[in-house]
C-alpha cells in the first residue's frame, strides 16, 4: 500500500458501509423507499456499495441518483435525474465530510420540494464544520487537523479504502 497512511482498508471500509447500510434499514423501516444521492466522484461510488447492500438485506427500495457541483465552488448543482422529491426520504451521500459546506450545497435542489426528510452519510467524518451539517452516518469519525488531507480511494465500483496525508 506504498507510503500512504491507510486509516481504512478494503475489507474495513466495507465493514462500516454494511453497518451504515443496516442503520439505514434500521431508522426508515416504515418509508416507502428512500432516493440515495451520491456526490459524483468517491461519493458516488459510496453510494452505489450502500444501495447495494440494502438491497441485500433488506426490501426498502432504493433509487439512485448522482450529484454534481464545484467542491470549492458550488453555485452549481447538478442532478442525474429530477424525480418528484415531495415526501420522499432523501439520503445524500460523499465520501468525506470536512468543513459541512460539499453536503450543504448538494442539499440545495431539494429545496424547491416538500421532502419527507433528508439524512447525509459519510464514510469518514471529521470535526471542522463551518456550516452546520453534521452527518446522520459516518462511517468512521476521526480529529484530524486543519493541514491534514483525507481521500477515499476507488477503482470503479469499488471502495479500496482511504488515507490520510
Amino acid at each position: 500500500m506504498g507510503g500512504k497512511k491507510y486509516i481504512l482498508d478494503q475489507a474495513v471500509a466495507a465493514r462500516k458501509m454494511r453497518r451504515m447500510a443496516l442503520e439505514i434499514l434500521e431508522q426508515n423501516t416504515e418509508e416507502a423507499g428512500i432516493i440515495l444521492v451520491g456526490i459524483e466522484g468517491s461519493g458516488a461510488v459510496v453510494a452505489r456499495n450502500i444501495l447495494q447492500m440494502i438491497e441485500q438485506e433488506g426490501t426498502l427500495p432504493v433509487q439512485f441518483i448522482s450529484l454534481s457541483l464545484d467542491k470549492r465552488r458550488p453555485a452549481e448543482v447538478t442532478l442525474s435525474e429530477t424525480p418528484d422529491f415531495t415526501d420522499k426520504v432523501i439520503i445524500v451521500v460523499d465520501d468525506v465530510a470536512n468543513s459541512g459546506k460539499t453536503l450543504l450545497y448538494a442539499l440545495k435542489p431539494f429545496l424547491n420540494y416538500y421532502p419527507r426528510k433528508i439524512q447525509t452519510l459519510v464514510l469518514v467524518g471529521r470535526r471542522h464544520n463551518s456550516f452546520p451539517v453534521y452527518p446522520d452516518y459516518v462511517g468512521l469519525e476521526l480529529a484530524t487537523t486543519l493541514q491534514e488531507h483525507i481521500y477515499v480511494e476507488v477503482d470503479g465500483a469499488e471502495v479500496k479504502g482511504a488515507y490520510m496525508e
